[in-house]
């Protein structure tokens, strides 16, 4: 007797042809052929395969059954959504999944895929600027530096790595793909490679994170070395390349071994970084540089953050703080007693 086999049902012929997965592929051929990183690729297919998910479950199979409504009413979706530790999708997550969305349906309709873009007048969750939730003092970022082992060869590279963060605030892919050959010891240069936008850029490095570089280089990158004909500069204790996830565990570890009492990874020193830089007087557009900023808005959060430097200019100006004199603690008890023994 022959057992039937469960079967999944064969979608419709017009479903694979006219689908949103057909047509998610498509896109993401395009997008590699234009030349947009994989990141962006990834993040967009992620964002687009969840939302039509969300429309299969609710009997929606092709982009052409979209309207601004059922847009919509995923925004709404998303605004309610809780995540397993039951918080709410931030507004800049929430921003992030429609923003992907409003752009492939801009680019199904410029394909003439659609007859016309649903998606063009849906409004997007406003943004405000957040500024950095913490940034290192000097005193600190020296804390943090002082806690890998450098008498172990993953102690030397994990120096190298947190001060070639501190010096330069470059991203944590950026220093992933780092390879040997993008240091430049002579002219105290390195070289990022497709960073964020695929676009290069040659940055300094001090001259201590250079010496870090090349301590590690000579003394602990040869032991975690296995393959001769790898080019990454900083590797794992098994001879690769680190992954970016990696680089934020180990540079969490360490600031919450310094005890400092504040909370962060690599984005922390790109932080501290700039707003050290600005501190001491850098130009806000040296900074821009350095960050690989697009715009300069994204690098003047900084001067927000950069508080010292308002504080220094507000001591010299505020007329209050050289017409008039400080208060005397002693003087105000001395008065407050000389009340209490009238009213007595």
């Amino acid at each position: 007797m022959s057992r039937k086999r469960n079967r999944k049902p064969v979608p419709p012929v017009d479903e694979i042809k006219f689908g949103f997965q057909h047509f998610i592929n498509v896109h993401i051929d395009d997008l590699r052929a234009r030349n947009y990183s994989e990141l962006t690729i990834d993040n967009r297919s992620k964002y687009i395969r969840r939302f039509a998910l969300w429309c299969i479950a609710r009997g929606i199979t092709q982009p052409n059954e979209i309207t601004k409504p059922i847009l919509e009413r995923f925004q709404r979706h998303l605004y309610q959504h809780r995540t397993e530790q039951d918080k709410p999708l931030s507004f800049r997550s929430q921003y992030t999944h429609l923003s992907s969305l409003r752009a492939w349906f801009k680019w199904l309709a410029r394909k003439n895929y659609l007859l016309f873009n649903p998606a063009s007048e849906l409004d997007l969750p406003k943004l405000g600027h957040r500024l950095p939730k913490a940034v290192l003092t000097a005193g600190e970022a020296e804390q943090v530096l002082a806690q890998p082992n450098i008498a172990e060869p993953l102690g030397i590279r994990d120096r190298a790595i947190l001060e070639t963060f501190y010096s330069t605030g470059i991203r944590r892919g950026e220093l992933a793909n780092l390879r040997i050959d993008d240091i430049d010891s002579e002219r105290r240069t390195i070289m990022i490679r497709e960073g964020k936008g695929k676009r290069d850029r040659i940055i300094p490095i001090g001259k201590r994170a250079l010496s870090w570089i090349t301590v590690y280089i000579e003394s602990a990158r040869g032991e975690l070395l296995c393959n001769q004909a790898e080019p990454t500069l900083f590797l794992t204790n098994e001879g690769g390349p680190i992954n970016p996830d990696s680089l934020t565990e180990y540079v969490r570890r360490y600031i919450d071994q310094s005890e400092i009492g504040k909370r962060g990874s690599c984005h922390l020193f790109r932080h501290t970084m700039a707003t050290l830089m600005l501190e001491h007087g850098a130009d806000i557009r040296y900074i821009q540089a350095m960050l690989g900023h697009a715009k300069l808005t994204t690098t003047e959060i900084y001067t927000q953050v950069s508080i010292r430097k308002l504080r220094q200019i507000h001591e010299l100006t505020h007329p209050a703080d050289h017409d008039r004199e400080e208060p005397d603690p002693d003087d105000l008890k001395a008065n407050s007693g000389d009340d209490n023994d009238a009213d007595d």
